[in-house]
């Protein structure tokens, strides 16, 4: 069996995040690395908090605290609300980790002795107001590319162009909203990406296999207008990585921290070695560098959209620009944007469902079934609360739910809580293993090449298939007049609820989990071969009915939670 990396893009510690952060990298990447493990595979699956920066500094402020007080506690809460939403992380880092501090000076200083580092002076807005430079993340402003008014100075977020703080219009400090910003001279040192295009180009050119979003993002920013830009890796902070070589101070550059967005792609690696440190696993090097066995290692990160170029490109290039034999990515999952109802998630108006209250409302996987089938991988998707409830009411409580309440309830009541014996399969029954055999290829071919959407979809038709079966049977009335036929139906409905919670593990765990517990078949390994599935569960193998597995959600409620959750008007 293959050795699977899994990264999803790492959440800034400025808070809880919404649902669409949410689809947009860490739940389709816990999809993919649940998927992997129940086919077998060996499977290393980290994420971290990324707490550096001027996110993390003006956050502690607000908050009123030590920026390190603050992002500990928030990394235990970000940490709590990934384990509701059952991510199965290996390890969950952190990327102000001594482990990232000195992997990150490791790095710089590699790139400095292969010439890829240069010290620049530049003037960089200054606000008297503030009374200090402010990077690019605390000053905001219009975009001149798309006119977006709250575009940060490094990147817009409607249109993803990369910015400098000079470029926007009617700058703003984020601290006191000064508007009397003046430039002053500072030194900075710059990643020469520049004299990374072709070596890069070359790289993303041979990944014929990724999504076009991924390439086209990156194809983008190496080619449009002037090319690829050398891009600042300092900024003047207090809050961060020092900027040293090793134990040593790097001359002029005192006082200063690493760019997070140089350190924070570093803590992918870093928490392997945090993994390690953690007495979690053994042996970091192995998945991490080329020399020390990760050539056998497939690497898959994901992301949303705005994450796409510093993955194929500047952290690439600290890869690749050290001389170091280290893994990387051999594929990355991009995702497009989850809107809400008609427009954005908003934080500061309270607009949308964010973690911490989706699982307030209603149990993770209720959650993780909508997100998962409507994940925005081709296009822009949209969470309205009609089309949460109709999901959910009809593919999980109708379809899934369903079928294992009518099962369950019908065995107990006319053979009891035991598997029967008795009758043999007829056409039905094998013309039901074979759709069942064809669906099963379909479902395992999209979650291996990690289409989402249609692996939900080809799910929701294999849970289908077993209503159907159910419906034509008919046990309940076969009972009257061949109680043999009608056990053997019975019977091959149990092993179908063992079946579907065996492949629907990766999607709603703990519903399956519930399934299997209930069935006494925890054990329950992923299906080779249909045939042997339908009849694992043996005559006079004992159960017990499930609870409910999904209830419906009512009118009251999502018309409650439509108003609860619509912001500030």
């Amino acid at each position: 069996m293959a050795r699977h990396l899994i990264t999803s893009a790492i959440p800034y510690i400025n808070g809880i995040k919404h649902l669409g952060n949410l689809v947009g990298s860490q739940l389709p990447a816990d999809l993919y690395a649940r998927y992997l493990r129940a086919r077998g595979h060996e499977v290393l699956f980290l994420c971290a908090t990324d707490e550096h920066g001027t996110p993390a500094e003006l956050a502690a402020a607000k908050a009123g605290k030590p920026v390190d007080e603050y992002c500990a506690e928030m990394h235990a809460v970000q940490a709590g609300i990934a384990r509701g939403f059952r991510l199965s992380f290996d390890h969950f880092g952190r990327s102000s980790s001594p482990q990232n501090h000195r992997l990150t000076q490791h790095f710089a200083a590699r790139l400095d002795e292969a010439g890829l580092i240069r010290e620049v002076s530049e003037t960089q807005m200054y606000s008297p107001q503030d009374g200090r430079f402010l990077p690019d993340r605390y000053i905001e402003g219009t975009c001149p590319n798309c006119g977006f008014e709250s575009a940060r100075g490094d990147q817009c977020d409607n249109c993803t162009k990369q910015l400098d703080p000079v470029d926007l219009i009617d700058p703003r400090s984020t601290i006191s909203g000064a508007t009397d910003l003046e430039m002053r001279e500072t030194k900075h040192l710059f990643l020469r990406q520049s004299a990374m295009k072709e070596r890069l180009a070359d790289w993303i050119d041979g990944k014929t296999d990724w999504p076009v979003l991924t390439t086209s993002i990156a194809k983008k920013w190496l080619n449009d207008g002037d090319g690829l830009q050398d891009r600042g890796i300092t900024r003047d902070l207090d809050w961060g990585v020092p900027v040293q070589k090793g134990d040593a101070p790097w001359p002029g550059m005192e006082g200063k921290v690493f760019y997070v967005w140089f350190d924070a792609p570093i803590e992918y690696i870093a928490c392997a070695q945090e993994w390690v440190d953690a007495g979690k696993g053994t042996d970091w090097e192995r998945w991490w560098r080329t020399d020390k066995g990760a050539d056998d290692v497939r690497y898959t990160q994901f992301m949303g959209k705005d994450n796409v170029p510093f993955h194929t490109l500047s952290f690439p290039a600290t890869i690749l620009g050290s001389g170091e034999p280290w893994k990387l990515v051999d594929y990355i999952k991009s995702f497009n944007y989850l809107n809400y109802e008609g427009g954005q998630f908003s934080t500061s108006r309270g607009r949308g469902v964010f973690m911490d209250q989706a699982l307030e409302v209603l149990p993770a996987d209720y959650w993780r079934w909508w997100l998962l089938s409507h994940a925005p991988e081709n296009a822009d998707a949209e969470f309205t609360w009609e089309n949460f409830q109709a999901s959910v009411n009809k593919d999980l409580a109708d379809v899934l739910g369903n079928f294992a309440s009518r099962v369950t309830k019908f065995c107990r009541s006319k053979f009891g809580e035991v598997v029967p014996e008795g009758g043999a399969w007829g056409e039905r029954e094998q013309a039901l293993v074979r759709d069942l055999t064809d669906g099963l290829a379909a479902y395992t071919r999209q979650m291996e090449a990690i289409e989402v959407r249609k692996a939900a979809a080809s799910l929701r038709g294999l849970w289908v298939l077993g209503n159907e079966y159910l419906q034509e049977a008919a046990p309940w009335s076969t009972f009257k007049t061949d109680p043999e036929t009608a056990a053997m139906q019975v019977r091959l409905g149990l092993n179908l609820i063992r079946f579907y919670a065996a492949i629907s593990g990766p999607f709603i765990p703990d519903a399956c989990a519930e399934l299997l517990a209930a069935l006494k078949a925890e054990d329950a390994d992923w299906p080779d071969d249909i045939e042997t599935a339908l009849s694992t569960l043996a005559p006079g193998h004992a159960f017990k009915v499930p609870d409910v597995t999904f209830r419906k959600i009512t009118d009251a409620e999502r018309e409650d939670w439509q108003t609860r959750f619509a912001g500030a008007r």
